[in-house]
C-alpha cells in the first residue's frame, strides 16, 4: 500500500511539471537496494553550468533515495569521449550518459531533433513539444534502436552564432571558411561553402589559436568567456539560428532502466526535469553580465546580416526537404515537429514576441546606456 501510493504521487507531481522529486520515506529506504551507476558526461568540468547538470541529476537521486541509488559522474574524456557517449551507453560500458543528441547526427540525422535543428523552436517551444506535444514519444521510439532512452536534462536558450576571425559582411565571405560547427548547421553551412567541423568542447580553443579553423561556435557568453576565444578570435556573431532551444539528454541504457526499481525510475525522471529547467534560469542568469565583460574587453558584437539568414534558412529547407526524401525516420517526427513548430510560432507572435519587442525598446534611454558600445 505504502509503494503504491509513493508511485502515485509521484507521478502526480510530474504531471503537474512540479520541479519537486519525490523520495523515499525512511521506512522505503531501510528496504530499498542499493544501485550504483556510472554517467558518462560530454561535457569538462570546467563548464559548470552544463557539466553540473549531470551533477544535480546524481545529488537529487541520492537524496532522495537516502544514499540507495548513487550515480558516479564522469566528465568528458574520464572514461570515454565526449563524442561517444551514446556508444558508452549503448554498449552497457556506462549506465547513462548526459550529452547533446546532435552530436550523433552522423548515425541518423534524427537524432538532432533531441536537440535542435536550424531555424527550429526555442527552449519553451522544445519543452513544449517534448513534454506535451508528442516529441518525447517520437524520440524514444526512435532511441529504441540504439538501446537507449532518453530524458531531456538541460537547456541552454539560445545559442550565439560564433567567434570569427573576420568580419561576416556577405554570404560570399562564408565559402571556404573551416568552423566548428556540426549536425544539420553544418550540412547547411556547406551548401553556403563553408567547411564544418566537428571538435568537442575541450579542443575548440586550440584549434582556433592555431588556425586549423577560421570560426567556432560553442553556446553563449558564460560558456564562451571560460573557453576563452575571445583571446584568439575578435568577431562575435548573432544569433545561432541552428541552436535557438538546444536541449541536452539523458541518455539510459534501456537495460538498466528496466532494472531500476519503480520508484527510482520516477526519482530519475523527475531529477532530469529539475536539471532541464535549472539549467536553462542559470544561463540566462549569468550570460548577460559575461556579455557585457566580453565587450568591455573589446570584442566585436556583430549581426549575421539578413542576406545571411535568409540564404541559410534557404538553404536549412532543401536540407530537410532532401533528407525526408531519403530518410523515413527523419520525416516522421519532422512532420509532427513542423506543425507543432508552426503553431508555436502564430502563438509567440502574438504575445511572446510582442511583449518581448516592446521591453526591448520601452526604456530607450536605460537601454541606451547599458547597450554594448561597437
Amino acid at each position: 500500500m505504502q509503494r503504491r501510493k509513493f508511485l502515485k504521487s509521484a507521478s502526480a507531481g510530474l504531471a503537474a511539471g512540479s520541479l519537486a522529486v519525490p523520495a523515499l520515506s525512511r521506512a522505503q529506504a531501510a528496504a530499498a537496494p542499493e544501485v550504483k551507476w556510472r554517467l558518462a558526461s560530454s561535457f569538462p568540468k570546467s563548464l559548470d553550468t552544463i557539466f553540473a547538470a549531470a551533477e544535480t541529476i546524481s545529488k537529487r537521486v541520492a537524496s532522495a533515495t537516502g544514499g540507495k541509488f548513487q550515480i558516479q559522474v564522469f566528465a568528458g574524456g574520464e572514461i570515454v569521449p565526449g563524442l561517444q557517449v551514446l556508444d558508452a551507453v549503448q554498449a552497457g560500458t556506462v549506465q547513462c550518459g548526459h550529452t547533446a543528441p546532435y552530436y550523433y547526427f552522423g548515425k541518423d540525422p534524427t537524432f538532432a531533433f533531441s536537440t535542435a535543428v536550424p531555424f527550429g523552436m526555442n527552449a519553451r517551444q522544445q519543452n513544449a513539444w517534448m513534454y506535451h506535444g508528442g516529441g518525447l514519444e517520437l524520440m524514444r521510439e526512435f532511441m529504441k534502436d540504439y538501446n537507449v532512452i532518453n530524458f531531456p536534462a538541460g537547456n541552454t536558450g539560445a545559442q550565439m552564432g560564433g567567434w570569427f576571425r573576420k568580419e561576416i559582411k556577405s554570404v560570399a565571405d562564408l565559402k571556404g571558411l573551416k568552423m566548428r560547427i556540426g549536425g544539420f548547421a553544418g550540412v547547411v553551412m556547406s551548401k553556403l561553402g563553408l567547411v564544418p567541423q566537428q571538435i568537442a568542447a575541450g579542443d575548440i580553443y586550440p584549434a582556433l589559436e592555431k588556425g586549423t579553423i577560421d570560426a567556432a561556435e560553442w553556446v553563449g557568453p558564460y560558456d564562451d568567456e571560460k573557453l576563452g576565444f575571445n583571446k584568439v578570435a575578435k568577431y562575435y556573431y548573432y544569433p545561432g539560428w541552428w541552436e535557438g532551444g538546444p536541449e541536452l539528454d539523458l541518455f539510459v541504457n534501456t537495460k538498466a532502466w528496466a532494472e531500476l526499481p519503480k520508484e527510482y525510475q520516477s526519482i530519475l525522471e523527475a531529477a532530469c526535469y529539475e536539471a532541464n529547467m535549472n539549467m536553462l534560469a542559470k544561463y540566462d542568469a549569468v550570460n548577460p553580465a559575461a556579455l557585457k565583460r566580453l565587450v568591455a574587453a573589446g570584442v566585436q558584437l556583430r549581426p549575421f546580416s539578413k542576406d545571411i539568414l535568409n540564404a541559410c534558412y534557404k538553404a536549412a529547407t532543401e536540407v530537410y526537404a532532401e533528407t525526408s526524401a531519403k530518410n523515413p525516420k527523419f520525416k516522421k517526427v519532422y512532420d509532427a515537429w513542423k506543425a507543432f513548430q508552426n503553431d508555436e510560432i502564430l502563438w509567440f507572435r502574438v504575445a511572446e514576441n510582442n511583449f518581448d519587442n516592446f521591453m526591448a525598446t520601452a526604456d530607450r534611454p536605460a537601454a541606451a546606456a547599458a547597450a554594448p558600445k561597437k
